[in-house]
């Protein structure tokens, strides 16, 4: 099937990485829901609705409760870690889907403060009833934007498509072919942070689980709200290696060590039968596996996770290999030729979803680029703090 002009516009979601790639048949409203393009607000011209409104759309569960004892202190370190800072050999000597963290390099980072977990849903929850603060993925696509990033000629789809919404993994019921995404990512209106999987679902007795279906634009809300910062990729990558040194996983050379597993990701036939060898068939709450030395759960696997750099498919390459780079901030904007017309920032790590069969980027050096508007139910983030005491 050909694709239409509409289609080679979306920012795809890289197969190779475990995410949408440049295929035939991935029908409109994926496309929109890739390409919703929206301004993100500032926290200070939010529209604002009462705290007692906010808590009535949350689910009435401990949530709410939790949310709001959460939120008269945003910014504190509470539940952040420090990272020491150092040099380290960043990237991977092999991939087997990509080579977009390629070659090895040597990075010097200084120390900062992380979260010793991913954002949570209650913690997301604390923002919200702060703020009032509506995801990306809660509100109505605006065709007047969304077409000045589309090919000139572009029709503008039925209203019913511009609905919220956001990408749901739903696995297929037996095997499939790899080579069309859109066997199992799926469309669905109404889903959002509070409803990750569609608007009959919810996160009741979820609290404690990774937020996901938020946007860079979303997250990097939240961590101004919090006096914080989303992690540069390097940063990001020299906490997740928790100081180990040439290791391709998190916890050393065996994925599995000993038959133990040390991270959420997917056993079984990909993407049809995840069977859980791990515990978990899906999300897992955080602090589910080992911490790393230095205390940060979940670095790999779970969810893929947010950095502030954006997405150059070669900028390892581009990089100044004669000694180690300085705190590296990343490009100046994004290339991905594959996806020319999205805005992508790099996410981290790995999730639920990448399988032996399909991807492997359940390692520090896994990498992706994560269009700027859009969440999926297996994206997430956490937040750092600069420590300006502490310099190498």
């Amino acid at each position: 099937m050909k694709l239409t002009n509409c289609m080679k516009a979306i920012s795809l979601i890289n197969k190779k990485s475990c995410l949408l790639t440049s295929v035939p048949g991935l029908f409109l409203p994926v496309v929109l829901s890739i390409i919703s393009f929206v301004a993100l607000p500032g926290c200070n011209n939010i529209n604002l609705h009462t705290t007692e409104a906010l808590a009535a759309d949350l689910p009435h569960t401990p949530v709410s409760a939790i949310a709001l004892s959460c939120a008269a202190s945003p910014g504190a370190s509470k539940g952040m870690v420090s990272i020491p800072g150092g040099v380290f050999t960043m990237g991977a000597a092999k991939q087997s889907n990509t080579k977009d963290a390629q070659p090895l390099h040597q990075v010097k980072v200084a120390a900062f403060k992380m979260d010793a977990t991913e954002v949570t849903n209650a913690e997301f929850a604390a923002f919200v009833l702060a703020t009032g603060y509506k995801t990306i993925a809660e509100k109505p696509i605006n065709w007047e934007e969304m077409k000045l990033i589309l090919a000139p000629g572009t029709p503008k789809p039925a209203d019913e498509d511009l609905q919220p919404g956001s990408l749901v993994f739903i696995a297929p019921k037996h095997r499939v072919p790899l080579d069309d995404i859109s066997r199992w990512w799926t469309w669905v209106k109404g889903a959002d942070w509070k409803h990750p999987e569609g608007p009959s679902s919810s996160i009741a007795g979820k609290e404690n689980y990774p937020v996901v279906q938020v946007s860079f634009a979303d997250a990097e809300a939240y961590a101004k709200w919090g006096g914080k910062r989303l992690p540069t990729e390097a940063e990001w990558e020299f906490a997740a290696r928790g100081g180990m040194l040439n290791k391709e996983f998190a916890w050393g050379n065996e994925l599995t060590p000993n038959g133990k597993y040390m991270a959420n990701f997917f056993q079984g036939k990909f993407p049809y039968d995840n069977n859980g060898a791990d515990g978990f068939a899906g999300l897992a709450p955080v602090k589910s596996f080992p911490a790393n030395a230095y205390g940060l759960y979940d670095m790999v696997g779970n969810v893929w996770e947010l950095c502030s750099d954006f997405y150059v498919v070669e900028d390892f390459k581009n990089s100044c290999h004669n000694g180690p780079e300085n705190n590296p901030r990343g490009p100046l904007k994004t290339k991905d030729p594959s996806d020319p017309f999205a805005v992508k920032h790099v996410s981290k790590g790995g999730s639920y979803l990448c399988s032996e069969q399909y991807c492997s980027n359940f390692k520090p050096s896994g990498r992706q680029g994560s269009a700027y508007d859009s969440g999926l139910s297996h994206t997430g983030f956490r937040c750092v703090m600069s420590n300006p005491e502490k310099h190498l």
